[in-house]
Order: C-alpha cells, then structure tokens, then sequence
C-alpha cells in the first residue's frame, strides 16, 4: 500500500495504521496520528464543562456499561414486552394475528431500510453521539407505543361468558356470524407500527455503530471479551421484559376494576377469558429510564484515550482480495456518492458473505425457536402456557447468555486470529448439530382427546368435538378451556365434556354432572370420585421433560458460541474503515434470511402439525387447538437441522477462501516505542 500519512484527516478515523507496514514514511503517518488523537480523543464531558469525576467513566469499561444499559433497555421494550402485550392489544384494540405480525415486523423493516445507510455514514462519524440519537429515538418509540392506551378511553369488558353446558332454557352469548358495528379501535393499528417504527430506527446504530466503536477502542485480542458481554447482557432484556410485563399483566388494564358497568355487565378476576392486564405501564416508565441514557452518551468524546495508539498497534487481517488498497487509495466512504462502490466492496467480499449467509441461517433457527420453543413445550409435555413460557425463557436466555461469554473469553485468552476463530466456530455448530437430535428420543405422543384422538365413549366420530352426549350443550369452539375428566381423557371445554354445575373452592373449580365423562380408568376401592372433571390439561405420561430441557440448553450453548466469534470474524476480514458498514450489511441480511422468515418457517411447520382447527360458525378458520407432538417433533428438527449444516458448510467455505494479508508481522520493538512516545 502506498502513501506515507493519513489522507483527509476530517473524515477519517483518528487511528494510524503502521500495523499495515506503510514503510515509505512511518513517522508522518504516526505524526499525523498524534494530530488527531489530540483533536478527538478528548476528555469526557460537554465542550468547556469536563468534570474530573466523568474521567473516570472515559475508557472502555465506562462505555461498555452504558452500551450494555441501553442494550438492555432496548431489549426490554423490542423483545420482551412487545411480545408478551400482543395478546393484550389484540384483544384491546380489536387486531387480528395478521395485523399485529405487521406490528412485529415493522420494526425489522425500520431496520433494513436504515441499516446501511446509518452505518456508512456513521462510520466516520461521531459514534457515541449516534448511539444518544438511538437512546432518543428508543425512548421515543416507547413513549408512542403507550399512546393509544391514554387516547382510546376506558375499557368496558362485557357480559361474561358462560363455560358449562347450557341448555335451552338457560341464557347464554353464543356468537353469531353478523356484521358488528364498526369500532375505530383497530385504527389504532398505524400508531404501533409508527412506535415499531421508531423503536427500529433507534436500533439500527446500537448494533452496527455501537458494536464498532468497542472494536475501536480495545485491543484485538479483548476485542471479543467486550463484545461478548455487550451481546449477552442485551439478552438480559427479553428476560427482564417478559418478568416485568408478565407481573404487570396481573394488574387491571385501567388500574382500578369498575365494581358496574351496568346491568348486564358483571365484576372479574384474572381468571376470566375477559380480563385484561395493565401492558402501557412498562413502556412509559422504560421511556423515562432510556431517556436518561442520552446524558452519558453525549458526553463521551469522538474517539476514547488511547484508541489511536490501539488502532496503531493492531495488525491487518483483512481478506487479500484488494479491497483495503481500493478503500485506501480511492479514500472511499468520504462521500454519498461512494456509497454504491463501498456497498459493491463488501458484496465482493467472498469471506464476509459466507459468514453472513452461515449468521443468516444460525438466525433463522434462533429466532424461530425463540418464538415457539414455549408452544412446543405446552404442547409436547402437557404443561400450561405460563409455564411453559418460564421454562423457555431459562433456557433460552441463560444459555444464549453463557454461549457468547464463554467464546468471548475463549477467543480472547487464545488470543485467535481470523482464520482461527472461523475454524473454532466450525466445532461449536458441529456441536450444536449432534444435540439438535435430542428431537428424536424426548418427543412425546399424544394424551387422549374426546373428538380428537377417541371418540365419547364410543360415541361420535373423529375430529368431531359434538357428540350425542353434548349435542343440545350450545358450546363455543370459541372458548378453548381444557378439562381433565376422571376417566383421564381431556375434554375441548367444561361444556363439551357436558358438565352442568361446577362447586370452587379455595384452591380449584370441580365440575359435576358430566354427561360426557366416563368412569375412572383406575379404582381406589371403594372411595368415589369427588369429581367429574377438573381445570386443565391431563398430567401428561412422557417424562422426558428433564432430558429435552437439559440437552437442548447445551445445544442453545453450543449455537450461541458462535455469536461473538461471528462478528469478530466479520469486523477482522474488511477493511478498518468499513467495518461499521460491513455490520450493517449482516444486520440486513440477517433479517431478510433469518429474524423475519424465521418465525413465519417455523409457524408454517407447527401449523402443519394441527389435527384441530377452530372454525366458527362463520366457517372462518382460527387458531389450532391441537397438534400433532410427533410431527410437530420432526419438522422442527428438521428445519434446525437443515440450517444447522447450511451454516457449517458456510463457515468451511469461508476458512477455505481467506487468504490473510501478506504483511502479517507485528510491529517491530523500535515502531512501538515510537508510537508509544507520541501517545505518552
């Protein structure tokens, strides 16, 4: 490479670069260097106003700590209480699935759209004060996302339905197939996709910019150490939003319960299918709290201490294809008009694509099972919705969380080059490959259904949830509320198992006078049974549970191991001043290929497991009430599997075509004392 110092100093960045052996005049290059670092690495604070105790936090440990708050936070608000209020706002405000998928996704559009651009032009920018802007824009879009709770008045919950069987001289709210007067709640629809919206904008420098300004700002090999911890603590946001949000839905929606409405309308409890939980209170008091963040974002200066001296020190292991030299001698990036050929450098990049193509499919398995792994669960080993939730968040997220910490350290104790790190990330996905078949042995079968699996008693056919016994019952196929009768066969409803009565006491409702219910499978004696059926699903026979947890948590383990190393890998193999750029390249990628077609992939293969659909009387098809566990099993080991190999042949491919630099030697004893004197 040719050129003794740093060309245009106000758009390039502050780090000379004697670790690419530029022998034709070191010294100018490391003059020009001290130059910059004097004008950018300044202290922490706001022009004039440096307090000394802010020069505590002006070093890389300070940044990380509030770079992990803000992944945190963001978290929190995308991924954790988003999730966990969609039910709530499709019922509030009247959305279908469909609608709130839409909501979902705008923020993953919000983020391809702006990803490359916010990363280009970042890139020679002001990174920390990028990362205030996103802590703004976050803050924003949470406050727009509590809006219409404030502007869609108080909820009025109805009449209550009735869940035992109803005969015809009893009242009951039966649906009907009619047009209901128009409602202006489901408008409300474009003021969450603007707050999605926002919420995505603010995201696009957290993990593009953010991620490259710690790459700046600490040696190469702690580089990863950092980076792994930022990952893993953004993680803690998921956990910390569905916790949060989950206590706040045991709060009523409006605070207080209105004790009548008027005469039709009765009081409820946490337990009616009418209840409604307060899901605005997190995301105003997360509006507050990231807001609070701008205040050390903005105070950090250009370029940390030191970063100059780093930069100077580290080596080149940017893929020998030319790249670098093109960026270097054309000065590439300075302009928007270079922004199609700095685009067209990466998308040349045969290193950088085959990393994110193998990223884009470890992606789409990650985020599909982030999405259904508590669906599997429920329905695979009989257990509730809220339970199920639980369990699969403290193995999703602990796991994830240990994965990239323990290749963080590992990568930076081994002090690992480019070419090692793409062979480390081989034997983790091989790894997770082999105990991906944990599908195969813990899959469980189905326990027996009235109308699904068994017919009533030999009454009534297959896939027919009315029978003779409930056929003058009036029951909803609405209403979804399993019951286990004595007879150890679950029941679609209290009334489809044709139950009349029910008496409750202190712990649980008992439902009696069952016309559906057969005798108990197992006597004790002569003690009668006290019940006909009871709340909830059977107590499933598969005892597997403990076997699938413990042995999906490794592979969660072994998936995320290559987390780190990945983006390492991908800020290590383009040029220094494309490597912001290079990550909003894979962030794109990965949501086109992997977070978007992810849930939908894995969706379509859990609804092509359904044995029971819901279909109302206006022939409309719903949710599905009942799977198949085994087919449900191998399709989603299937899907995985095959992303799993994608993504190892991938990361072959890419250890096959890097080809380091040839200048590879450290710097020598002399330049670093020479660097080192211009820095002290």
């Amino acid at each position: 490479m040719e050129g003794g110092g740093i060309e245009n100093p106000v758009f390039e960045p502050s780090s000379p670069d004697l670790g690419r052996q530029r022998p034709a005049s070191p010294s100018t290059a490391g003059a020009d260097a001290g130059v910059l670092a004097a004008a950018e690495e300044g202290p922490c604070g706001w022009g004039h106003c440096a307090p000394k105790a802010l020069q505590l936090c002006n070093n890389p440990e300070g940044y990380l700590a509030v770079y992990s708050l803000l992944a945190v936070f963001q978290g929190i608000v995308v991924n954790g209480l988003i999730n966990i209020s969609i039910s709530t706002i499709e019922k509030r405000y009247e959305l279908n699935s469909s609608l709130t998928g839409l909501i979902s996704a705008s923020y993953d559009i919000a983020f391809c759209v702006l990803s490359l651009f916010v990363s280009f032009f970042g890139e020679r920018g002001h990174k920390p004060r990028w990362l205030a802007f996103s802590a703004f824009m976050l803050g924003l879009g949470s406050l727009i996302f509590s809006v219409p709770h404030f502007s869609s008045g108080k909820y009025h919950y109805g009449a209550k339905l009735e869940d035992t069987c109803q005969t015809s001289g009893t009242s009951s709210a039966n649906f009907t197939c009619s047009a209901n007067t128009k409602s202006s709640l489901p408008n409300y629809l474009y003021v969450f996709i603007l707050g999605q919206l926002l919420l995505g904008i603010g995201g696009t420098p957290l993990y593009t910019l953010g991620t490259a300004f710690i790459d700046d700002s600490v040696p190469k090999h702690k580089s990863s150490l950092y980076i792994g911890i930022s990952y893993a603590m953004s993680l803690l946001g998921p956990a910390i939003g569905y916790v949060l949000g989950g206590q706040l839905l045991n709060i009523y929606i409006d605070i207080q319960i209105p004790e009548r409405q008027d005469t039709t309308y009765t009081k409820m409890d946490q337990d009616d299918p009418r209840w409604l939980g307060a899901w605005w209170i997190a995301f105003l008091a997360c509006f507050f709290v990231i807001w609070l963040l701008i205040i050390p974002f903005s105070c950090f200066p250009k370029h940390l201490p030191g970063t100059a001296k780093i930069q100077a020190e580290k080596i080149s292991e940017t893929h020998n294809d030319g790249s670098e030299t093109l960026v270097e001698t054309k000065n590439i990036g300075k302009s928007f008009k270079d922004f199609p050929m700095a685009l067209l450098i990466l998308l040349k990049n045969p290193v950088l694509m085959t990393l994110i193509i193998a990223s884009s499919s470890e992606a789409l398995v990650a985020t599909g099972f982030a999405t259904f792994l508590p669906k599997f669960i429920e329905n695979q080993f009989g257990k509730t919705s809220s339970f199920s939730a639980t369990l699969g968040g403290l193995v999703l997220i602990p796991a994830a969380a240990l994965g990239q910490i323990i290749s963080g350290i590992l990568v930076s104790k081994c002090k690992m080059d480019c070419k090692s790190i793409i062979k480390f990330m081989i034997g983790t996905c091989s790894v997770a490959l082999l105990l991906n078949t944990v599908f195969l042995f813990a899959k469980c079968g189905n326990e027996p259904f009235a109308g699904v699996s068994e017919t009533y008693n030999g009454t009534g056919m297959l896939y027919n949830l009315t029978a003779p016994c409930n056929a003058n019952c009036r029951c909803l196929h609405a209403m979804y509320y399993p019951v286990c009768g004595r007879d150890e066969v679950q029941y679609f409803s209290p009334c489809f198992a044709g139950c009349v009565s029910h008496l409750s006491n202190n712990t649980k409702k008992i439902y009696q006078n069952c016309s559906c219910v057969g005798k108990p499978k197992r006597h004790n004696g002569s003690e009668d049974f006290l019940y006909e059926a009871v709340p909830g699903k059977c107590p499933t026979q598969c005892k597997f549970l403990p076997l699938f947890l413990t042995t999906f948590f490794f592979a969660v383990v072994f998936t995320f191991m290559a987390v780190t190393p990945t983006t390492v890998a991908i800020l290590r193999c383009v040029p220094d001043k494309q490597r912001s750029f290079a990550l909003g390249v894979q962030s794109v990628f990965l949501r086109l290929l992997g977070t978007i077609p992810g849930p939908i992939l894995f969706g379509v293969a859990i609804d092509n497991s359904c044995t029971l659909w819901d279909i109302n009387d206006c022939k409309t098809k719903g949710a599905c009430w009942v799977y198949d566990n085994e087919r449900m099993a191998y399709l989603l080991m299937g899907i995985s599997t095959a992303c799993k190999i994608i993504t190892i042949v991938f990361v072959v491919i890419a250890v096959c075509l890097y080809k380091p630099p040839p200048a590879r030697a450290a710097l020598s004893q002399k330049d670093s004392e020479m660097v080192s004197a211009i820095h002290t």
